[in-house]
């Protein structure tokens, strides 16, 4: 899932009425509307996320290659409290228990992701595959089906192999991009008569930004003002390339779909009343979700980025731009490569004009001329860069339809974390959140966006990358100090089961009677997770735990 660098509260002295307009997206309309009761259209896909390094386990089992993640997390320093994802919630071993908490939950569809190191070690399919890594996923797969809860696989959720990073600079290198569709071409044969529901990248943003801008995550690279763009101009042509090859060659067979999972923060103007404003919030978008949205649906950069970094470029006395071109006919061949669009979302900024120098040297984020603020009146429940502002989901998906064509959207996560050291389980905090960000997705579908399912992230408390086990965003809570890596229901399990059981939110008062009655069921499970923390003997559970409704 997403990880943001953390932001200061700033006060902001006024939050203005709507005016101003863009051609393409009406900044002014007002959408803060009631809380809206209604369903979703039948259909409606209903899940869980996860990632395979964040919940596996099991880094080095059964002829498993070492990721840039196992590498990284290694590293003391590099993450909080050094925690590392090599046992984490032993997803490896326990899914078929991880399996009946969907069914119990009745999940209509499960989202995870398949570790191209656990089924080529090396990286490369010329080399080896590895048949225990792909019975693994084949015998997850098989379970979920048997449950009906239908497998929607994602292909890269960032554990690139770490010998591909190591000898070809990983996503620096145009190459990979041919050693990632040999991977893909490998899981859609031998899981493509199975799943009809792909993500060739889980928020490449991430993966350019964090891995080859900042350093904050896995290959810890701070290429300044370059490495993140040419990862993901490589990123972006993988995709593609992925997209085409699936295409000639699977999809008359297979009849499957092949999407990509971006992740934005939604921005909104300071001052609607202030075009600049309003331009520094487009700014913010474009150079987030429109970075890789754009391409794969016009074609191209978007038109900023290109004047921006093309600009500055100049002024720092390059020859060319630091943002890398697409010759006309790869926009030929990336325009159009996705069958739906995968959207991960959690939070909301501010965003107000703020020239940055380029004397300043060369950077992503002074490339933008951007400031973020957040309003203090935000609720922050858990992670310090996540604020609950609902109200923006459904301006991003409303600016997804007028900017790309109202394609076919899946929400591919949202949710929320809890403090560190919190372990009450009546999770109140995520319960309104998903009531909320949900209900804004439904008044989204009411606007006529095309959204097909939701997936709730994640299913368990997991590896949250740099934050280590410090940040928990799992329905179930995961006791990690357990030798069983025991599992323990939120009452925000019930609570989603009830959204689910009900499409939606049917009438006020069936709503306003979830809530209390999920947190009449969490008391157990919150007395079983103390008996298991006492010194005393092993009272340990030795499987899931399941509170019925």
């Amino acid at each position: 899932m997403l990880q943001r660098r953390p932001l200061r509260p700033l006060q902001l002295l006024a939050l203005v009425l709507w005016a101003s307009a863009q051609e393409d997206f009406d900044w002014t309309k007002s959408e803060r509307t009631s809380f809206y009761y209604g369903t979703f259209p039948t259909g409606f896909s209903w899940g869980a996320g996860s990632s395979a390094y964040q919940t596996e386990g099991a880094w080095n089992v059964d002829g498993k290659g070492m990721s840039i993640w196992d590498a990284f997390a290694h590293k003391k320093g590099k993450i909080y409290s050094n925690d590392t994802g090599d046992s984490s919630c032993d997803g490896y071993h326990k899914f078929k228990d991880d399996v009946t908490l969907m069914k119990d939950m009745k999940l209509n569809h499960y989202r995870f992701s398949i570790s191209w190191p656990r089924i080529l070690p090396s990286g490369l399919k010329s080399e080896q595959i590895n048949e225990k890594g792909i019975q693994y996923y084949d015998d997850l797969i098989n379970m979920l089906l048997d449950n009906k809860v239908t497998p929607i696989v994602t292909l890269y959720h960032w554990d690139l192999p770490q010998v591909l990073q190591e000898k070809h600079g990983g996503w620096q290198n145009a190459s990979t991009a041919n050693h990632f569709n040999d991977f893909a071409d490998l899981c859609f044969e031998r899981f493509g008569s199975k799943v009809k529901n792909w993500i060739t990248f889980n928020n490449p943003w991430s993966v350019a930004v964090e891995g080859y801008e900042t350093g904050e995550h896995a290959p810890g690279l701070k290429l300044k003002g370059t490495g993140a763009y040419r990862a993901a101009h490589n990123i972006i042509k993988a995709h593609a390339q992925v997209w085409h090859s699936y295409d000639t060659k699977w999809r008359s067979r297979q009849k499957g779909l092949v999407g990509i999972s971006l992740t934005a923060d939604w921005g909104e103007p300071v001052d609607v009343t202030n075009q600049k404003d309003v331009e520094a919030a487009e700014r913010f978008i474009q150079f987030s979700l429109g970075w890789f949205a754009s391409p794969l649906f016009h074609g191209d950069y978007p038109q900023v980025m290109k004047d921006y970094i093309g600009r500055k470029s100049g002024q720092q006395g390059l020859g060319a731009s630091r943002l890398p071109v697409f010759s006309p006919q790869e926009r030929s061949s990336i325009k159009g490569s996705c069958d739906f669009l995968g959207l991960g979302h959690f939070t909301t900024r501010y965003v107000t004009l703020k020239n940055f120098p380029s004397g300043l040297g060369e950077s992503y984020f002074s490339d933008r001329d951007l400031a973020e603020l957040v309003d203090p009146r935000w609720p922050d429940p858990g992670s310090e860069w996540l604020y609950s502002v609902p109200w923006g989901f459904r301006r991003l998906l409303n600016y997804v339809k007028t900017q790309y064509g109202n394609p076919m959207v899946y929400v591919t996560e949202n949710g929320v974390s809890e403090k560190m050291l919190c372990t009450d389980l009546c999770d109140d905090w995520r319960m309104k959140y998903f009531k909320d960000y949900i209900n804004e997705m439904l008044k989204a579908v009411k606007d006529g966006v095309n959204v097909k399912g939701y997936t709730a992230w994640s299913l368990l408390d997991n590896f949250q990358w740099d934050e280590g086990f410090s940040e928990r965003f799992g329905l179930y809570y995961v006791d990690f100090r357990s030798k069983n890596k025991s599992r323990y229901p939120k009452a925000s399990v019930q609570f989603y089961k009830r959204i689910i059981s009900s499409n939606g939110f049917p009438n006020q008062r069936e709503v306003e009677s979830w809530k209390r009655k999920a947190v009449e069921t969490c008391s157990s499970s919150n007395q079983l997770l103390a008996a298991a923390r006492r010194p005393q003997g092993d009272q340990e559970q030795a499987g899931p735990v399941h509170d019925e409704v």
